[in-house]
């Protein structure tokens, strides 16, 4: 769950040239007619030693790529495949972004800087590799969201507004641009696996296991079979915290899965109003493939991608014995992640009927998601909620708050992210360069991270 961000000196790092070129092209980031700093992650910029960067230098790495001392001496854009709506692409890759450095936190953690929007690449194809500034600020507002609800998700750094006119076929045209980065613990995909197998390149599989160990997990023992069930089990608790934070990815291809089990890349992302397992989030997910109550499936199928990638280099009965264990791990995980935002202490047996009654009565009420848990946090269900929660009332009864409800934040409405508010403050900035709703919103969403927190 989430961990306080504490100030760091800056340690660069560029532990992903050791793979060798065969894994991403160097490329050269646009050159925007102009930049303004619209956000800026001053927590994040603490914790990895960038924050005594005044605006000017902050821009002059974040919006015209200059390089950060003793990192990436230029951008790269990484190389990959991957299924999309489960159909195999090979023309793929960085298309719009690329690893811009790399650095470690206080604990010791490679992080990535990564840009979207940041310019065309080799794999941009007919996109002109831009971002809408919208398309940004709901970036911003999802990860700061999912971060103060418990899931392990990549942070938005930076927000610069580019000044070119963008035409989108799914919001109104010319639109405004920008370019964004995000800090995440790791840019490689079950996709950029998928594209060694494909190529049945077994050495550069080989390496990019090492890689994928060493550097997210600690692990030096170059064990495909090893990557697979760390990868399971932290897959296992990103979909767990995806449903306890009622959140829907939206687009969970696997070239949208990162193999250190951490959630990005976020488009058509939606929080759902109530328990609904059939919300959508993307208006071209037809099938409802990815919607909410489908999202542990969805993972459980990209990893079992990545599985099938690592078969080229290691026998596959030791694969399908890890990969059944994903809903085993699963179930704990989201038990877990359940309790932990009602905000009481996990007892054990007793702990999967509780949360079963929950579900029960989140479904039969209908009550909204945000208003259910703001209410109940610490374990005790209001009676104004309805009869459609006595089961779980009773079953709560014998549980302990994890804290106590003394912060401020909750003697005041819920923090919910919903379309409607989205839109509107997007409204604002979009009519009126009115940013205060923004800003608003992302003071009550870290006041609700700061209550929730252990």
């Amino acid at each position: 769950m989430p961990i306080a961000p504490q100030p760091a000196a800056y340690r660069p790092a560029s532990a992903i040239l050791d793979l060798g070129d065969g894994f991403y092209d160097p490329v050269v980031g646009a050159d925007f007619p102009e930049t303004r700093l619209r956000f800026r992650n001053q927590r994040w910029a603490d914790r990895v030693g960038l924050g005594d960067l005044d605006d000017a230098a902050w821009v002059r790495h974040f919006g015209r790529f200059e390089p950060l001392p003793g990192s990436l001496p230029q951008p790269l854009a990484l190389r990959y495949h991957g299924h999309q709506f489960r159909v195999y692409n090979r023309d793929i890759g960085d298309g719009r972004g690329f690893l811009f450095a790399q650095l470690k936190d206080d604990r010791d953690r490679l992080l990535d800087l990564g840009t979207k929007g940041s310019g065309q690449t080799p794999y941009s194809r007919f996109g002109d590799g831009r971002l809408t500034l919208k398309g940004g600020v709901r970036e911003i507002l999802a990860t700061e969201m999912l971060e103060a609800l418990g899931v392990e998700t990549s942070k938005s750094l930076s927000l610069i507004e580019t000044g070119e006119a963008l035409d989108r076929n799914d919001e109104p045209s010319p639109t405004r641009s920008a370019v964004l980065v995000r800090l995440g613990h790791g840019h490689i995909r079950i996709g950029t696996f998928q594209r060694l197998a494909y190529l049945e390149d077994t050495d550069g599989l080989k390496r990019l296991t090492d890689y994928a160990l060493r550097h997210y997990y600690g692990d030096t023992s170059g064990d495909p079979v090893r990557l697979l069930d760390l990868v399971v089990g932290t897959t296992a608790r990103l979909a767990a915290q995806f449903m306890a934070a009622g959140f829907v990815h939206g687009v969970l291809n696997s070239d949208n899965i990162n193999v250190s089990g951490e959630s990005f890349d976020y488009g058509p992302w939606r929080f759902v109003p109530v328990w609904d397992p059939g919300f959508t989030a993307a208006y071209f997910d037809h099938g409802g493939l990815y919607a909410f109550g489908r999202q542990p499936e969805a993972i459980h199928w990209d990893v079992m991608q990545l599985a099938v990638a690592l078969r080229v280099i290691v026998d596959a009965q030791p694969l399908i014995d890890v990969l059944e264990s994903f809903g085993d791990r699963y179930q704990p995980a989201v038990t877990d992640a359940m309790l932990w935002r009602l905000g009481v202490i996990p007892r054990g047996e007793s702990d999967v009927a509780v949360i079963q009654a929950i579900e029960r009565g989140l479904r039969t009420s209908a009550s909204p998601l945000a208003d259910f848990f703001h209410a109940s946090f610490g374990g005790h269900i209001p009676d104004v909620l309805g009869d459609a929660f006595a089961e779980a009332r009773a079953a709560l009864a014998e549980y302990r708050p994890r804290k106590p409800r003394d912060e401020t934040f909750w003697n005041g409405p819920p923090c919910a992210m919903l379309i409607d508010e989205v839109e509107a403050i997007w409204a604002a900035i979009a009519e009126r360069d009115d940013w205060a709703s923004f800003e608003t919103k992302l003071a009550a969403i870290r006041q609700m991270g700061a209550a929730l927190a252990d």
